[in-house]
């Protein structure tokens, strides 16, 4: 067994266990932040959930919280990033500063806080893009190996998301649902 597939399945355990926890969707979403640092590595690690019939889409996980934080919805920039992420269902990277400045308007921002390449990884499920991993680093850093490292970490971020939605719709979390108390006598 190669080291890659001994920790893909003690990442998978971990991952799991993160679902299990009553605090959702963050720990799930935290478990996912440090599962791609530690494959793939992430200066600034994001989650953003997309809704296409809306062209909405929602920062739901930063590991910068301030410079980054989880907000508000904002409407999707039709462009070069959009085409390749949302449409093609592509991977987006952009190995410098000038590549980021072309895309992202807050590209200063990035440049601040020592990142200047970026890897965007589209997250389908059911036939749609659901939302995206944003991960950046130094420029340079997302090298073909570290794009496939990305890449097939793309069944963690696909649940991730999808805890992110359920909490959002405010379905039924089995955690939140109160527990019928039983009479003083009842017996397990």
């Amino acid at each position: 067994m190669t080291a890659w597939a001994r920790a893909g399945r003690r990442n998978w355990t971990a991952f799991l266990l993160a679902l299990a926890a009553r605090e959702q969707p963050q720990a799930t979403l935290l478990a996912l932040q440090i599962l791609f640092r530690q494959e793939v590595g992430a200066r600034l690690f994001t989650v953003m959930t997309f809704d296409a019939p809306t062209g909405l889409s929602q920062r739901v996980h930063s590991s910068h919280p301030e410079e980054y934080p989880v907000s508000g919805v904002k409407p999707l920039s039709r462009g070069l990033w959009s085409r390749t992420v949302i449409d093609e269902r592509k991977t987006f990277v952009a190995n410098s500063i000038e590549a980021i400045a072309e895309v992202f308007p807050d590209h200063e921002l990035i440049g601040s806080l020592g990142c200047e390449s970026v890897v965007n990884l589209p997250v389908v499920f059911a036939d749609a893009v659901i939302g995206t991993v944003n991960c950046l680093e130094v420029r340079g850093y997302y090298t073909p190996e570290r794009i496939a490292k990305v890449e097939g970490l793309a069944p963690f971020a696909a649940m991730a998301l999808i805890v992110a939605f359920v909490d959002r719709v405010g379905r039924a979390h089995p955690a939140r649902r109160q527990k019928p108390a039983l009479a003083k006598d009842a017996r397990p």
